[in-house]
């Protein structure tokens, strides 16, 4: 304990310097007021101009939508027309300076001219709705410097091929209805076992600017770029972006199919964000409702939050969601996100800790790049409640979920690992569930024979099911029967089928195996070199072909 002597000496000299030392220059300042109706159109945003005049260093900007009923989002753009900060619904003043800004805004020079505030329209009840600004505009910043921003780099921290765990859809301190720092979601996730997060703020970037400082103190979980595209008709994850992308559908120039151009421009991909989350006021725009041709996707969300939460609502209406865009001929990777925005604190009725659900994915490495190449090819696994649900496994022969089988039978194989007692396996063929099959054993291995169809192609995919609902579910495996032979080829040099043209992620039948358990699949039992076996062996094969020839 610190000597009070001491402490009353401290004290003394503090007090002194006080007096000998000339105090810092307080900025001087400047207000603007602007209070209006908010604009009854149809626009879902619209803006609030004022003037920023030269040698301005710092603007704070208070707002107010005068109303317990209605509910209006706030951001920031400059005179050069640049995305400067989107709080949403922050409760705090937006500030921003050439050098730090508040949460969600971007620091960087203030250009004098005719800024402009943006207003989202996210709910109206009570006409005519209303808004109160005060801007505040200082000659020298109060925020200090914020040295820890760095411009991204992209990590890679190894591992080499494998499954990683990780979770989609996470919100740091930079949206404005969530509260953990980076380093708060990074000990959370490793300590519920994950590999990497997918960070996704609200229509906002600048949690990038911390990616590099927080990434150097935690080198065992990768932080991925992201943000959640989030519309009063929609929200996506932008997997991967780290450009900003203008959200403000309506305004000139402003469509989601230009939202999805950009993305695409910068290598990201896009997931429907809990497409069954239909709960109007109480999360608005949370149902998926764009109006985004679906086949610029390139995966669902089927699991929003753990099965013990919000999830047990929403969950079975995402999967047939995501089911029935698979049945139009498009292929998406399922991904699961708990869309936590408190790092597992203070968790209300409906929230879910970093980790419910947990999504696996077969990649190179951990790197974003190779997380993303992972989701592309669609080898993804989620586990609906969380890390501790069982893990499964479909494939033909080193083919994972994602790939294309050409063959007239195909030797699926699943491996369970995990289950508790009384769970079962079941495979699913075009959404359609097969008889479920008691998982005995840890880990367990099931093998299931499957035609193709006689055109077309047919997907697979397994769940676990325990207490009989599903725990944890599969991408899809495309099986498809071998092309027509050609007659002008041997039989020999058609045996084994050929990979559809453009199509590298399609696996043709491996032919016959010397070993049915080993790697590879049986999907033809090797034919004996004479006599009735011969004949058996192509009897067999003639019963179990479909596809007319």
């Amino acid at each position: 304990m610190t000597n009070p002597r001491y402490r009353a000496a401290v004290r003394r000299l503090a007090t002194l310097l006080a007096l000998v030392l000339p105090a810092p220059a307080a900025a001087a300042e400047t207000t603007q007021q602007l209070k209006g109706q908010v604009p009854a159109d149809s626009l879902d945003h619209f803006f609030v101009p004022f003037d920023v005049p030269p040698g301005t260093r710092e603007i704070e900007v208070a707002h107010d939508d005068l109303s317990d009923d209605n509910i209006l989002d706030w951001g920031l753009v400059d005179p050069e027309g640049r995305f400067r900060g989107w709080g949403g619904g922050n409760s705090e003043n937006a500030v921003v300076g050439e050098l730090a800004a508040s949460r969600s805004y971007v620091p960087g020079p203030l250009p004098p001219g005719a800024w402009r505030v943006v207003v989202g329209k996210a709910k109206l009840v009570s006409l005519p709705g209303e808004y109160a600004i005060t801007i505040t505009l200082r000659d020298a910043p109060t925020l200090p410097p914020q040295p820890e921003r760095a411009p991204y780099q992209p990590a890679d921290l190894g591992g080499g091929p494998r499954w990683y765990a990780g979770d989609f859809h996470v919100h740091s301190r930079e949206s404005g209805d969530a509260s953990p720092s980076l380093d708060v979601i990074a000990e959370l996730a490793r300590a519920r076992g994950l590999d990497f997060v997918v960070v996704t703020d609200h229509n906002t970037l600048t949690h990038l600017d911390f990616f590099v400082d927080a990434q150097a103190r935690h080198p065992d979980l990768l932080l991925i770029p992201g943000t959640e595209f989030t519309t009063y008709a929609g929200h996506m994850n932008a997997i991967g972006a780290t450009a900003w992308v203008d959200h403000k559908l309506g305004q000139p120039g402003v469509t989601i199919a230009a939202a999805a151009d950009a993305y695409d421009a910068q290598g990201a991909l896009l997931s429907a964000n809990h497409p069954a989350l239909a709960l109007g006021d109480v999360c608005i725009g949370c149902a998926w409702d764009t109006g985004l041709d679906p086949a610029r996707l390139a995966a669902v969300e089927v699991a929003t939050g753990g099965l013990d939460k919000a999830g047990k609502f929403f969950t079975d209406d995402a999967i047939r969601f995501w089911d029935g865009l698979l049945a139009q001929g498009l292929r998406l990777a399922p991904l699961g996100g708990s869309d936590d925005h408190k790092a597992g604190v203070a968790l209300g009725g409906f929230d879910s800790p970093i980790g419910d659900p947990t999504t696996l994915v077969f990649a190179d490495t951990l790197s974003p790049a190779a997380i993303l190449a992972g989701v592309r090819a669609g080898r993804t696994v989620v586990k609906l409640q969380g890390p501790a649900d069982p893990t499964v496994e479909l494939s033909y022969g080193t083919a994972l979920a994602g790939a294309t089988i050409e063959a007239d039978v195909a030797e699926l194989r699943v491996r369970v690992t995990g289950a508790p007692p009384g769970a079962s396996l079941r495979l699913l063929r075009n959404g359609e569930p097969l008889a479920p099959v008691p998982v005995a054993g840890d880990p367990f291995e099931h093998v299931h024979l499957a035609e193709a169809p006689a055109t077309g192609e047919d997907r697979w995919r397994a769940e676990v099911l325990v207490d009989g609902a599903p725990r944890t579910l599969t991408g899809h495996l495309w099986l498809r029967p071998l092309p027509a032979a050609d007659p002008t080829t041997s039989a020999d040099a058609t045996s084994t089928g050929a990979p559809a043209t453009g199509d590298p992620a399609t696996a043709t039948d491996p032919g016959p195996q010397a070993d049915p358990g080993a790697a590879g699949c049986a999907c033809r039992p090797a034919a004996p070199a004479t006599g009735a076996p011969v004949l058996s062996a192509i009897l067999l094969l003639l019963g179990l072909r479909r596809r007319s020839p």
